[in-house]
C-alpha cells in the first residue's frame, strides 16, 4: 500500500489534468440570463451552420438574415469560397466565421479513393467545426444546422450543444445518406453507416425544420422523430421579383449572354430558357441536351415556325466541363442549329433579373430522397417565371401545380414536347402558366419564416 508521500503527487497530477480539461472546455450559455445590467433584454444569439459554401447556400443565408432582421445576433459558420449575400456583409448583427478547408489531397472524385480518404477528411472537418463552434464564437441559445451534410456536422453539433447548454435545431434539406448513395451506390457499407448515424445523431435535437410536408411525414413516421417537426417551405427572397417591360429591356441589353439576341427575344423570334444547376449527380443535364437536340430537329423540319431558343445555364460545379464538351460536339455536328446554349455565373441580383426576363424555367432536380424540393424552382416562381421540371418524386406537387404554374416531365421526349407546346402558336398556354407563377410567387420567405422558425426561436410572436 502506498503511503501519502507516494500517492499525493500522483493525485495532484490527476487533479491538475482534470482541471485543465474542465477549464479548457468551451464557455456555457447562461439560459437564465434574460436582461443586461442596464435592464434591457439580452438579444437572442443563434449559431447558423452549414458544412458547405455559405455563398452557394441561399436558404442558410436567408435564415441568418431573418434572424438578424428580427433582432437576433448571428454567428454564420461555413466555407467562404463564394461571395455571400451583400446584405449579410453589411448587417452588424451577423458575423461570418469561415471554416478552414480540408487539404487538397483529401478531395477526390474516385469512388475507391473516396472510401479511403473520407475518414481522414471527416476527422479534419470535425476538429475545425469543434474549434469554431466552441472557441471562435460566443455561447448561443440556439444552434441551427443544415442537414445534409450529416457527417461530422451533427456529431460535433450534439457535443457542442451538450457542453454549451445550447438548443439544437436541424434544418433538413434532404437526407445525407441518400446523397452519398448517388456517389457510392445505395448498398455501399458507408451509405448504410451514414443512414444509421443520421438517424442516431438527429434523434435528440430540440426541433426540426423540413423543406416539404412529405419530408415531415417521413421524419415522423419512418424515422420516429417527435414534435416539433415543422415544415418550412422555401419561398422567394425579396430580390426575386417580376420585371416590367422597361426593366426587362434594360437587363437584356446589358447582359452579355442576352444582348446579341435582345431584339429577337422581344419580338418572340427567340425564346429565353433558363436553368440553374450546381452540376452535381442529382441533376441529369443530358435530359436537357437531348430535349434541345430534338427541339432543334423539330424546328428545322416538322415545325419550322417554332422559334429559336436561347438557353442560359447558370451555376458552378464538378460536371460543368463535361457538359461544355458535349455542347461543343453537338454544335459542331449541326444538331443545335435552332438552339443557342450559354453558361453563366451571375450575382444574386443579376440572376434574379435573368429569371424575370426569361420565358420559361427548367428544373432538372431529380431528388435523391424523393421528398426535397429544388430552391431554383422557388426563385423562378418568385419572378413570375413558369417552370417545367422533373416530376418523378413525391414532393414535386407541393411546389408546381400541373397546368397552373408549370408542367412536369420524366424523359427528354417529354421535355421536348413541353417546349414545343409552350413555345409554339400563340403561346396562350405559356401566358396562362405565367399568371399562375405570378400568383404562387406572392408567397414570400418572410411570411413563411416568421410564422414557423421565428416563432420557434422566440424572435416572432
Amino acid at each position: 500500500m502506498l503511503d501519502p508521500e507516494q500517492w499525493l503527487p500522483l493525485l495532484v497530477v490527476v487533479f491538475t489534468i482534470i482541471s485543465i480539461i474542465l477549464l479548457s472546455l468551451p464557455s456555457t450559455f447562461g439560459a437564465d440570463i434574460r436582461f443586461k445590467k442596464d435592464g434591457n433584454p439580452v438579444k437572442i444569439r443563434v449559431q447558423v451552420l452549414v458544412l458547405g459554401d455559405i455563398g452557394r447556400s441561399p436558404r442558410i443565408q436567408y435564415h441568418a438574415l431573418s434572424i438578424a432582421k428580427n433582432g437576433g445576433l448571428v454567428d454564420l459558420i461555413g466555407y467562404t469560397n463564394s461571395e455571400v449575400h451583400p446584405r449579410i456583409t453589411s448587417d452588424s448583427h451577423i458575423t461570418v466565421h469561415g471554416l478552414a478547408p480540408a487539404p487538397d489531397f483529401l478531395w477526390t472524385n474516385n469512388k475507391w479513393l473516396f472510401s479511403l480518404l473520407a475518414p481522414l477528411k471527416v476527422v479534419f472537418q470535425a476538429a475545425s467545426l469543434y474549434y469554431t463552434l466552441g472557441y471562435r464564437t460566443p455561447p448561443a441559445k440556439w444552434l441551427l444546422v443544415q442537414n445534409p451534410p450529416t457527417i461530422p456536422t451533427l456529431l460535433v453539433a450534439q457535443a457542442i450543444c451538450f457542453i454549451r447548454n445550447t438548443r439544437l435545431v436541424i434544418d433538413w434539406h434532404n437526407f445525407g445518406y441518400s446523397i452519398l448513395g448517388l456517389k457510392l451506390g445505395s448498398t455501399n457499407p458507408l451509405v448504410r453507416l451514414s443512414r444509421l448515424l443520421e438517424r442516431t445523431f438527429t434523434a435528440k435535437a430540440t426541433a426540426h425544420l423540413a423543406v416539404s410536408n412529405a419530408m415531415v411525414r417521413v421524419l415522423k413516421n419512418s424515422w420516429g422523430l417527435t414534435d416539433p417537426v415543422l415544415p418550412l417551405h422555401d419561398r422567394p427572397f425579396p430580390e426575386f421579383q417580376p420585371l416590367d417591360e422597361s426593366q426587362r429591356t434594360k437587363f437584356l441589353a446589358r447582359c452579355p449572354e442576352t444582348a446579341p439576341f435582345m431584339h429577337k427575344i422581344q419580338s418572340g423570334d427567340v425564346n429565353l430558357l433558363v436553368s440553374s444547376t450546381s452540376w452535381t449527380p442529382d441533376e441529369d443535364f443530358s435530359l436537357l441536351l437531348d430535349a434541345l437536340v430534338s427541339y432543334s430537329g423539330l424546328a428545322t423540319k416538322a415545325q419550322p415556325r417554332l422559334p429559336e431558343i436561347l438557353a442560359i445555364i447558370t451555376g458552378k460545379g464538378p460536371q460543368k466541363e463535361s457538359f461544355l464538351s458535349r455542347i461543343g460536339a453537338l454544335t459542331d455536328a449541326g444538331k443545335l442549329s435552332r438552339v443557342h446554349l450559354r453558361t453563366a455565373w451571375l450575382s444574386v441580383g443579376d440572376y434574379a433579373k435573368l429569371l424575370g426576363s426569361a420565358d420559361l424555367g427548367v428544373s432538372l432536380h431529380t431528388s435523391s430522397s424523393g421528398v426535397d424540393l429544388p430552391m431554383k424552382a422557388v426563385d423562378m416562381l418568385g419572378c413570375g417565371l413558369p417552370v417545367v421540371g422533373w416530376d418523378r418524386f413525391e414532393a414535386w406537387p407541393e411546389l408546381v401545380r400541373e397546368g397552373v404554374n408549370g408542367y412536369g416531365f420524366h424523359s427528354s421526349d417529354g421535355l421536348c414536347t413541353a417546349l414545343a407546346s409552350l413555345f409554339g402558336g400563340e403561346k396562350q398556354q405559356l401566358r396562362r402558366l405565367r399568371q399562375g407563377a405570378l400568383l404562387e410567387g406572392q408567397r414570400r420567405w418572410d411570411d413563411e419564416w416568421n410564422a414557423v422558425a421565428g416563432k420557434l426561436l422566440g424572435l416572432c410572436t
